[in-house]
């Protein structure tokens, strides 16, 4: 028989797919941000964040939500050359594929965009844009320029905070929205309507506001780190349950299960 904790497990596996998307209220209100500058007459509009604070997912719900109004493009991975991208984009704007051995030219490109303009709005979600070198961005910035390509770029902030924003875009601020780790009640209905959407109920409520302020003291906030701490937590259950259940308490995660977990992530060190 399978443990309860396998399926709980399993829920916090990171993932950008739609269907695990959670709706909250700081995620609504980047939401509802990002759209209403989608339609205000901006070239660029800058999704800024820590990773693990959602962009991606943030992306994929927009280009979901969206595709079947506008002409929407989701690039979730970073082309590993130019070559890549612009063939990428060429069909994206042509709605034709270019020979593999065929380079892009450039500037023919550009114009042909600027015919565009008033004809097509194409908006472009460009992912983990930190990938892209500085002439690669200022290529794209060109491409905004006709105003018939929409880019909505989305940065990691790294520790020297918005370093890669102001190197490319600090002359022609678009708007910028910046996605931040969440508060803890964020956090708290985070973990419970992810379980609960899988009908998870009773161990859901064995996560007790406590544990909650626990676990937000050892990811900040992140998502991706609160992930990886309830996947481990669940696991370390699943283990006690298949081989020593007289050690779970199935009303209550123990703090020492937490803490076990926190330690294996070098949360906390002995």
């Amino acid at each position: 028989m399978k443990s309860r904790y396998e399926a709980a497990k399993n829920v916090f596996v990171d993932s950008i797919d739609i269907d695990d998307y959670i709706e909250l209220s700081s995620s609504v209100t980047a939401y509802k941000q990002l759209e209403h500058s989608m339609e205000k007459p901006l070239k660029m509009i800058l999704l800024f964040g820590r990773p693990g604070t959602g962009k991606s997912i943030l992306l994929n719900r927009l280009q979901e939500k969206l595709k079947h109004q506008k002409e929407i493009h989701y690039f979730d991975t970073p082309a590993t050359n130019e070559k890549e991208f612009f063939h990428k984009l060429f069909k994206v704007l042509t709605k034709q594929d270019l020979p593999a051995n065929t380079e892009v030219n450039f500037s023919a490109l550009v114009n042909f965009c600027k015919n565009l303009r008033g004809k097509r709005e194409i908006l472009i979600l460009l992912d983990e844009a930190q990938m892209y070198g500085s002439e690669m961005m200022e290529k794209i910035r060109l491409i905004s320029d006709s105003r018939a390509v929409k880019f909505v770029v989305s940065l990691h902030k790294t520790d020297d905070e918005d370093l890669i924003a102001k190197e490319h875009f600090q002359s022609r601020i678009w708007e910028v929205i910046e996605l931040k780790n969440a508060t803890q009640s964020d956090q708290t209905a985070y973990i419970h309507k992810k379980l609960l959407k899988k009908n998870l109920f009773e161990i859901a409520n064995s996560i007790k506001e406590k544990d909650m302020k626990l676990i937000h003291a050892f990811t900040k906030g992140n998502f991706r780190e609160c992930n990886k701490l309830i996947f481990t937590i669940f696991e370390i259950c699943e283990y006690y349950d298949e081989n020593e259940p007289s050690k779970i308490n199935y009303e209550h995660i123990p703090k020492r299960i937490i803490e076990m977990a926190a330690l294996k992530l070098g949360y906390i060190h002995v």
